[in-house]
């Protein structure tokens, strides 16, 4: 029973009280997590495994891709971005080709990784207004 595990309510308040930009982030790892599922499971020969795991990382590019606000000019090369990672996983998870899965997951690397800095800048700014006050 998930109410009665300590990871499991740890978890569900990490979510619920996370900001914006830590969701983000953790749909970001998420992400990175299934597509590394995706080729344990190749190279076991688990091909359930691996199929579940790649739609389930498809899954969170599309949230990304829905939630991305298009308002600001860098919003159109991200979107061809995600449709780039996307389609490696479409074709590695067709293929069996697990270079496929790793050419989605240095684009998520890339995006996981710049929006953790900026969390961080922000963070700082945050931390560094709160002093003045």
């Amino acid at each position: 029973m998930a109410s009665n595990n300590p990871y499991a309510k740890y978890q569900n308040n990490s979510v619920n009280t996370s900001t914006p930009g830590e969701l983000t982030l953790m749909l970001y790892n998420g992400c990175l997590k299934f597509i590394e599922q995706a080729k344990r499971g190749l190279i076991d020969g688990d091909m359930e495994e691996k199929n579940t795991s790649i739609k389930k990382a498809q899954a969170i590019i599309s949230e990304l891709m829905l939630t991305l606000d298009r308002s600001y000019p860098v919003a159109k090369n991200m979107l061809i971005l995600y449709e780039f990672a996307n389609s490696r996983l479409v074709d590695g998870n067709i293929k069996n080709d697990s270079t496929l899965f790793d050419e989605a997951s240095a684009i998520i690397r890339e995006f996981r990784d710049t929006w953790k800095q900026v969390i961080q800048i922000n963070r700082q700014k945050q931390y560094a207004n709160v002093d003045e006050i």
